[in-house]
């Protein structure tokens, strides 16, 4: 039987960079080609706002398909020019360094570094490429259909309860010891992935997960920069 190790999962949205997956929903449906097309998924985008504010703090994954949908028809090549667009004009200036320097000790301390987000990969694997310190990377994934999106998510869908029950089975594929990990996250569905570890921390945390944080005793962390 292969040694267990360590790990620190952090939830990338709220622990290590400002913006969500509306921001980048949004930023996308605004470089449509065409008025009409631009409207239409625009508004498609802005349709999943009140679903992530009725259900944002409870499980995101219905939020998440309908802030998608706007990608629908949209070339690959042209989504990965507008990833690199958004990760460089935009997303560069809401990375959050004290994130990243969590990132950089969990590193230093020995741990395997996994970072979790709602975002499409298109984007998440270019921040990954900046942090330097993730041994994995957990996201969305587009699907594709002859070169277009589709509009739809490759299962399973990040962002609700499914990220909590993905890490039972990464900490068995992994040999993972999750009393002796650590865990990062913001909101109220990530409660399922910081109950299965021994090391929990809020950071930034909404309502509902620093509710149950004090209710839990778990560290509750701060901060804007």
């Amino acid at each position: 039987m292969s040694e267990s190790q360590t790990a620190a999962f952090f939830r990338a949205e709220g622990v290590l960079v400002k913006n969500g997956v509306m921001h980048a929903a949004l930023f996308m449906a605004g470089q449509r080609a065409g008025m009409r097309e631009r409207a239409l998924r625009f508004g498609q985008a802005l349709a999943s706002v009140p679903v992530f504010g009725l259900l944002g703090q409870n499980d995101r994954t219905l939020g998440n398909r309908v802030a998608h949908l706007c990608y629908r028809d949209m070339t690959e090549d042209r989504i990965n020019v507008l990833s690199e667009e958004y990760v460089d004009d935009v997303l560069d200036e809401k990375l959050l360094d004290s994130g990243i320097e969590l990132l950089r000790k969990a590193k230093a301390d020995g741990h395997r570094v996994v970072v979790i987000s709602e975002g499409i990969s298109e984007i998440m694997e270019r921040l990954r490429e900046r942090w330097r310190y993730v041994d994995d990377l957990v996201c969305n994934r587009l699907e594709y259909r002859a070169g277009k999106a589709t509009g739809k998510l490759q299962e399973p869908v990040i962002g609700g309860f499914e990220g909590g029950r993905w890490l039972q089975q990464y900490a068995r594929e992994h040999t993972i010891d999750l009393q002796n990990s650590f865990a990062y996250a913001a909101h109220g569905p990530d409660l399922l992935l910081l109950s299965a570890v021994g090391h929990p921390c809020a950071v930034n945390a909404d309502f509902t997960l620093r509710k149950a944080a004090r209710e839990a005793e778990w560290p509750v962390m701060d901060y804007k920069a």
